[in-house]
């Protein structure tokens, strides 16, 4: 697709894969209707079960503009409950769509539900996947593309045409057994392989290209990292990349042989088709690990003359310290508007007071005799009635107690209490959270609802005078953040975003096994002004289910 006339043909890339029609007096409305069903693939070469979206895996993509309202009329073909989250998505005033255990029921098999929410202010690079059992080790996940909206500039010209790649380590397991492995005290292991785009090729000149370029052409590259364990380092054999935006930020404008992409994360890149006219080999291969796992794929210049060389290229050497840096080289585009007119700089984040400072320091533990892994010792376990509803109905005390856990990481990191884990936070406060990684394996953090400043990253233990390298000016706003072993990660933000919000580990066995936490941010006024109501086609369970509707909040 030829990509000069600008973003009028972005805008309607909505018309090749779902239905847009214009609603008066709103922002236009993007449909999607999505089969979820088991099939049969194999991507590593071995056949096995895997979730398919209209049977397709990965999934269908889902694209939009700044402030388009999304629905997405999902059709529940599995034989267990089901939910999906938009990761980035930051739901303005709505958590009720956010697909997480806490905030929404889940989607019982033979049913369907429909998801409804507002992509607000927002662009970028995302991706959705299932957040129930382990469904996202097996498929089930998808990008999201966000466009800026027409009169908004964008920093950089308009690509030739854009591609998206979804890589991930991947295993030949089916998804009942890790959950049984998991359940029964064990770990999942290591993985089997790495996947781009839902496979990896295998260069013996029986490859079909993942995508083909134009000689002296620009292209717009997405990448996530949508596994389920491992960082993995991402290259483009013989090219470079310009790294335009991350996690719906606009970057300034580096260029990188290489990338490491922690698992949830997501990177924009550009990349000019200005080698021989060949196949090149996109790789993927994870980083920090005794056994290297590499995933291939291959782009093919248009009239390209030559295969693949087999040469392919390799990680960096650096290890953590390389990889710490490169996290260093990020920095926020001031200058760049956001999606809105203003510039992404005009939000001077570095000249707030903090008002509360939380600790977290994640811990690993047997818990009658099975495994269990917790944040300041609290190990989260989801309660038949999700905290988001019991809130709503005002039977929260029947269902979890609020400040389980504390600011602070309890001097015994070996015990741990087993009970869902939500942290109150008081609405539109600025607040500072310290992440501590004490084990000698990769972490990789997501939020929920906001986007944060990820201000600092070092190795060590985190102190109060640590705050003096903290990045005060330009560092990168996102929702995903690693944190290296034996090092901290420090991240702010306003909490001016009403719902019940999930901070959890991006490592689907931790997270499975309790290290993540709920962070309730309530309105002092039950307004319309900063929450939406529960509505009307909302599902209910456990205790809620045949409770009558609370008193609706005013406007």
């Amino acid at each position: 697709m030829n990509m000069n006339r600008g973003k009028m043909l972005m805008l309607l890339i909505c018309l090749a894969v779902g239905a847009m029609s214009g609603v008066k007096g709103e922002d236009p409305y993007v449909f999607y209707e999505w089969n979820v069903t088991y099939g049969t693939a194999s991507p590593l070469g071995v056949p096995q079960q895997v979730i398919l979206i209209n049977g397709q895996f990965p999934g269908p993509q889902i694209n939009c503009s700044s402030n388009n309202n999304i629905v997405v009329n999902v059709f529940n073909k599995l034989d267990e409950p089901l939910l999906f989250t938009w990761s980035g998505v930051q739901h303005r005033k709505n958590s009720w769509m956010d697909g997480t255990p806490g905030a929404q029921c889940p989607i019982l098999p033979g049913t369907n539900f429909t998801y409804r929410f507002q992509i607000k202010d927002q662009i970028g690079t995302f991706f959705y996947y299932p957040t129930t059992s382990m469904h996202r080790a097996v498929g089930g996940y998808g990008m999201i593309r966000v466009f800026s909206r027409l009169l908004i500039p964008v920093p950089y010209p308009d690509p030739e045409d854009e591609f998206n790649v979804l890589i991930g380590d991947w295993y030949t397991k089916t998804h009942a057994t890790l959950l049984k492995l998991l359940d029964s005290g064990r770990s999942i292991g290591r993985p089997a392989g790495v996947l781009i785009n839902g496979k990896t090729a295998k260069g013996d000149g029986s490859d079909e290209p993942l995508y083909t370029m134009k000689p002296g052409k620009t292209y717009k590259y997405r990448i996530c990292n949508a596994g389920t364990k491992n960082s993995l380092n991402f290259r483009i054999q013989g090219h470079v990349m310009k790294l335009v935006e991350m996690e719906g930020s606009h970057v300034v404008q580096n260029t990188y042989n290489s990338l490491d992409v922690h698992v949830g994360q997501c990177f924009t890149v550009l990349v000019t088709a200005d080698q021989e006219p060949k196949d090149y080999y996109l790789v993927a291969s994870t980083r920090f690990t005794k056994v290297v796992l590499t995933g291939k794929g291959i782009i093919r210049y248009e009239n390209g003359k030559g295969p693949v060389s087999p040469a392919i290229p390799e990680a960096p050497a650096g290890g953590i310290a390389w990889s710490l840096n490169q996290f260093r080289s990020f920095r926020w585009n001031l200058t760049a508007s956001a999606a809105r007119p203003n510039p992404q700089g005009s939000y001077k984040y570095g000249q707030i007071p903090i008002t509360r400072t939380i600790k977290l320091v994640g811990s690993n533990s047997k818990v009658q005799g099975k495994n269990r892994y917790a944040l300041n010792g609290v190990s989260h376990v989801d309660p038949d009635t999700p905290m988001k509803l019991a809130e709503y109905y005002g039977i929260a005390d029947k269902v979890f107690k609020y400040n389980t856990i504390s600011d602070e990481p309890p001097s015994n990191l070996g015990s741990i209490t087993v009970t869902p884990n939500v942290l109150n936070i008081t609405f539109r406060t600025f607040i500072e959270i310290i992440i501590e990684n004490h084990e000698k394996s990769m972490q990789s953090y997501n939020l929920d609802g906001y986007s944060f400043f990820a201000v600092a990253n070092e190795p060590g233990r985190w102190a109060p005078e640590k705050r003096k390298n903290y990045n005060l000016l330009d560092a990168v706003s996102r929702h995903t953040v690693q944190v290296f072993p034996n090092s901290w990660a420090a991240i702010m933000l306003t909490f001016d975003n009403c719902g019940m919000w999930n901070l959890r580990s991006e490592l689907a066995e931790n997270r499975y096994l309790g290290q993540q936490l709920y962070i309730s941010i309530l309105s002092p006024e039950r307004s319309l002004r900063d929450e939406y109501n529960l509505q009307n086609t909302t599902l209910l369970c456990g205790l809620v289910k045949d409770l009558p509707m609370p008193p609706s909040y005013s406007s």
